[in-house]
């Protein structure tokens, strides 16, 4: 009779056992993506009636219309301050040469994009895993002779097949020249080799005073679907860097926190709901959840707000695994944190649906297509 009753009672230990590693599975799936399996979405033309795959991420095993009223935007022909303006040689810097070189970027790349190619393999087949981190500073005049391929405004994309991805990368920006140029030449090999049509847009925010990047970031949403209609876009800080380039630039089904393992922070997720650093969204998503509020003056708390937004419109947040989503920080003077931060965290929900992109007043003082880069100097207009 006791040799039988252990055996039930293995089983029932084995039965929960086995229950509690399902539950874990499911929640483990739900925020990282396992190697190199396709998720994909489908993307429809304006012009026929057929539909292909966009791949939005490879995952890995753990071994369009303007945006809508309400943005207040004033552009000017005002330069900035000579001593910023001297750090970035222009290749295009009249606004009336900018406007027209724009559009016979985005004419041009729209022509290619339809001339029938093939799509690009949903594996890009250069990748090379692990990559080393140059951090070696050079002129952006130096770096732009190593990117003859480039489209004026740091625009690329494949010439052998068609992209699956139209990505933007927006980088918040104010007084960080070397940061700048190592970031660019860091970043654009790496997403040459991920076979992207991509453009790098500088947000720089002109002034002395508190720095809003949340409000940058909106600004770079705006002007760069101005450009071009990307479907993805990547919101970056300038002093993080890729460190595996298996760690796709593009946007899976749910938004994507990418820096997931930064060094200075011993390669550990600081909590389960961190959006910070480096991040991306679907246009779609971004518009959903109204962008980044526009509250945030000084560092800290607008990652954390976008992470409570993502949630509360049903999204959840997904990440690659440690291994691969690594970033190397350049080292920086931290900022004078933001006193409201908390304050503004708590009551958060309350401004969701008015505070963001419906509520966004800005001033363009200057547009200027660097052969590396677009570069806007904006001035930002406090929330009433």
């Amino acid at each position: 009779m006791a040799p039988h009753l252990y055996k039930v009672l293995l089983l029932l230990v084995l039965a929960v056992i086995a229950l509690q590693y399902g539950f874990t599975l499911v929640f483990e799936r739900r925020h990282l993506e396992p190697l190199f399996s396709i998720n994909s979405t489908q993307t429809h033309s304006r012009h026929r009636a057929s539909a292909h795959p966009r791949t939005r991420g490879l995952l890995f095993s753990l071994a369009t219309t303007p945006v809508g009223a309400g943005v207040g935007v004033e552009v000017t022909t005002q330069a900035p301050p000579r001593n910023t303006s001297s750090q970035f040689p222009s290749t295009v810097n009249s606004l009336s040469n900018v406007v027209t070189e724009v559009t016979r970027i985005s004419n041009a790349t729209s022509t290619v994009a339809t001339v029938g190619r093939a799509l690009c393999p949903p594996i890009p087949p250069d990748l090379e895993g692990h990559i080393e981190v140059s951090v070696e500073p050079l002129s952006l005049s130096e770096l732009a002779e190593r990117f003859p391929q480039l489209e004026p405004g740091g625009r690329w994309r494949p010439t052998q097949c068609q992209s699956r991805d139209k990505v933007a990368l927006v980088v918040p920006y104010r007084d960080r020249a070397q940061h700048l140029a190592i970031f660019l030449r860091n970043l654009h090999p790496m997403l040459q080799r991920q076979q992207i049509d991509y453009g790098i847009y500088v947000i720089e925010q002109a002034g002395t005073g508190p720095f809003n990047r949340a409000m940058l970031m909106n600004v770079g949403f705006v002007e760069a679907l101005k450009q071009y209609n990307y479907d993805c876009f990547i919101f970056h800080d300038v002093d993080l860097l890729p460190e595996d380039d298996r760690n796709l630039y593009t946007c899976p089904e749910q938004p994507r926190h990418m820096s997931v393992a930064v060094d200075v922070l011993k390669y550990r997720l600081p909590y389960t709901d961190i959006f910070g650093g480096v991040s991306a969204l679907t246009q779609s998503q971004f518009r959903k959840v109204n962008g980044f509020s526009n509250m945030f003056w000084g560092w800290g708390g607008e990652d954390d707000d976008m992470s409570n937004r993502i949630k509360f419109h049903g999204y959840h947040i997904s990440r690659y695994p440690a291994n691969v989503a690594r970033y190397k920080m350049l080292t920086h003077r931290k900022q004078r944190a933001n006193p409201k931060r908390y304050e503004y965290l708590n009551t958060g929900r309350k401004r969701f649906l008015t505070d963001g992109l419906n509520s966004l007043r800005y001033r363009v003082k200057d547009l200027q297509l660097h052969k590396l880069f677009t570069r806007f100097v904006v001035e930002l207009e406090k929330p009433s």
